[in-house]
């Protein structure tokens, strides 16, 4: 071949995508470039003339051997997700209460509610419980409650049948019925109407759905893991949750701490959040300055985990060298203070200004963490009046 030859090409192939399966066909064979081809990682070496039948046989073994090896991967995902639970980060004794409560409930079918302020980290808690329940093998279904109108929430968990209202072209199955032999997750349950809650109730007594627009009933196994930051006994004194329901899904309660009550678990995980982003963006980050970590001790957290993961992939992008410094971490108490006019756009100005002296007014990087395109950034600039200080 002109410009290479066929070891450089298997060479190059290999190097782009490990998986490829490669047969080398040649008029020109030796043993030493037939062991050499093995070495690099071809799947056969075969001398012409070529019979037909033998090759046919060669491919069809190697494309069995890619099925495996694509098997084999999808397997490894699956025991990465079941693992997954090892990413709930704590030494704290509340956390470790916590992880106690999970291991205990989580071979059960109790039904569980996860109790805690926004960004603690409910969802990994219950994805945990799923992942260590013997429902591991089938699917957990989510439903942010809180994201999804009155009207659509039924058509989310139960589904419809082909033309069950206008526009309803096709079935399509509800969170429910695709929850079945797992678990169904429902997120801000407090925030579901009194009509879809006695829906529910009735569902997870009887173990039974019925689609919109459909008469006959389909049974299904699931198990209702759910989480409210709601007081919910409050919602049941002011009528706005259904008490019987309220019964069903308190069976077993969990309380997440609030990350400015376990401040021993920040440094912890910023560097998981640190390794993890690192990873993620090809990046050999040496850790944080003792400011940083300082700041990051000393920040009470209103946004919780989330938050703090967020501050921590934001700093990693921004960060040249291979240290988060403190200048590298925005909290919001760097652009929130009370001098600031409480218009969005005030707090729009000073964000975009804290950002752009961050990079150290780099429009290509300002605008990529502010997720707009740089001429929208120049007219922020300019609408503004922000200039570069000297």
């Amino acid at each position: 071949m002109p410009g290479m030859d066929g070891m450089e090409l298997l060479h190059r192939v290999k190097r782009m995508n490990p998986n490829t399966v490669v047969i080398i066909v040649t008029a020109f064979a030796t043993v030493e470039t037939a062991v050499r081809a093995l070495k690099e990682g071809a799947y056969d070496y075969i001398t012409k003339p070529i019979d037909p039948d033998y090759l046919n046989h060669i491919v069809i073994n190697a494309l069995e051997q890619q099925l495996l090896v694509l098997e084999n991967q999808r397997l490894r995902d699956a025991v990465s997700e079941l693992t997954a639970g090892s990413e709930i980060i704590g030494e704290c004794p509340e956390m470790h209460h916590v992880l106690e409560l999970v291991h205990t409930v989580a071979p059960t079918e109790t039904t569980v509610l996860i109790r805690g302020e926004n960004g603690t980290g409910k969802e990994l808690v219950a994805r945990a419980i799923h992942q260590l329940s013997p429902r591991r093998f089938s699917p957990m279904m989510t439903v942010n409650c809180g994201a999804i109108s009155e009207l659509l929430v039924l058509d989310e968990l139960f589904g419809h049948e082909a033309g069950a209202f206008p526009g309803a072209h096709q079935m399509q199955k509800g969170k429910i019925e695709l929850a079945d032999g797992g678990s169904l997750f429902l997120d801000d349950v407090g925030s579901l109407d009194v009509k879809t809650q006695a829906e529910l109730l009735r569902a997870m007594e009887i173990k039974q759905i019925l689609r919109l627009g459909a008469v006959e009933p389909i049974s299904v196994s699931f198990r209702v893991l759910c989480a409210s930051q709601e007081n919910l006994d409050k919602a049941v004194r002011e009528g706005r949750f259904r008490e019987e329901l309220f019964y069903r899904l308190t069976v077993f309660e969990i309380l997440l701490p609030p990350l400015r009550a376990r401040r021993g678990d920040v440094a912890k995980l910023a560097h998981f959040f640190l390794g993890k982003y690192a990873r993620a963006m090809n990046r050999k980050m040496h850790g944080f300055s003792p400011e940083a970590m300082l700041a990051l001790k000393a920040y009470d957290w209103p946004g919780n985990v989330r938050e703090l993961q967020n501050v921590i992939e934001r700093a990693l992008v921004v960060a040249r060298g291979q240290m988060i410094e403190r200048e590298h971490l925005i909290l919001h108490r760097d652009i929130a203070s009370p001098s600031v006019g409480k218009r969005l756009d005030d707090a729009e100005r000073l964000h975009i200004e804290g950002i752009l002296r961050e990079t150290g007014w780099n429009i290509s990087r300002s605008a990529i963490i502010l997720d707009i395109d740089r001429v929208t950034l120049y007219h922020k600039i300019e609408k503004y009046g922000l200039k570069r200080e000297a």
